[in-house]
């Protein structure tokens, strides 16, 4: 493995004339097929650690994730990155920050990405932070669809009113709704998808926290297009999370 992957790339987004106010640490892949969301995201997180007075790393693995490396961030950004593949260490590190509340999390997409996948096993500790859910399918052709806001009291979801839209995504399904294990804030109206979809839960969280660890921590279904940047309401709920989840 090539030292520069394992490298941590360090943004310029903060002046390093002054202290940030909190530090990011965002676990992105190097070459998966969602690049151009996180290359999007990284242009709009440059702009997001200016307003909100936050510096940002990278990294495209979890070989240097540690107990001392998780303790110089505030925030754990899972921008891109499936809960396999990660080294013993990095999980053990990972699951203390989490259960002690040493930090914040935001995870997308790819966080439930949970099964036994690319030959390694599921963890079972990530499935029960997610909920206890397993991943079982997804719309591969996409769909738009209306997300209803849950609990509009959170937030998480100030500003976003009482739904919003999202444009094509492939809005996983799983063996069952997390709802009974976590704090529902949002969930797709799978009548609304365009086009319609064969491929339904019923009860379809999309955006939700689980409150019996001490970190705050929010899971973010989308993020798989790097146009849902050009989506205020994305954004917007994006934001939120930064702010709420670093504890500002």
């Amino acid at each position: 493995m090539l030292a520069a992957s394992l490298a941590v790339c360090v943004s310029a987004a903060f002046p390093r004339s002054h202290e940030p106010g909190f530090r990011v640490i965002a676990l992105a892949e190097e070459n998966s097929i969602h690049r151009p969301f996180v290359d999007a995201a990284k242009i709009w997180l440059e702009k997001e650690a200016i307003a909100d007075h936050f510096s940002i790393d990278y990294i495209q693995n979890t070989e240097k994730i540690d107990a001392a490396f998780l303790s110089r961030y505030q925030l754990f950004l899972q921008l891109d990155y499936p809960p396999y593949m990660w080294t013993e260490k990095a999980e053990r590190a990972f699951t203390n920050y989490i259960e002690e509340g040493k930090g914040g999390w935001i995870g997308f997409h790819h966080a439930t990405l949970l099964g036994e996948f690319d030959n390694y096993p599921m963890w079972k500790w990530f499935s029960d932070f997610m909920g206890g859910v397993r991943f079982k399918d997804y719309i591969a052709k996409f769909a738009s669809a209306k997300v209803n806001v849950e609990d509009k009291g959170h937030p998480v979801m100030e500003g976003l009113g009482s739904s919003f839209e999202i444009e094509r995504e492939e809005w996983y399904t799983y063996d069952k709704s997390p709802r009974a294990n976590v704090q529902v804030l949002a969930s797709v109206d799978e009548n609304s998808y365009a086009p319609d979809s064969p491929i339904k839960m019923g009860d379809h969280p999309v955006v939700w926290s689980n409150e019996h660890v001490k970190a705050r921590n929010v899971y973010i279904f989308m993020g798989h297009r790097a146009e849902h940047f050009q989506n205020e309401s994305f954004t917007r709920l994006f934001h939120n999370s930064i702010v709420w989840a670093a504890g500002r």
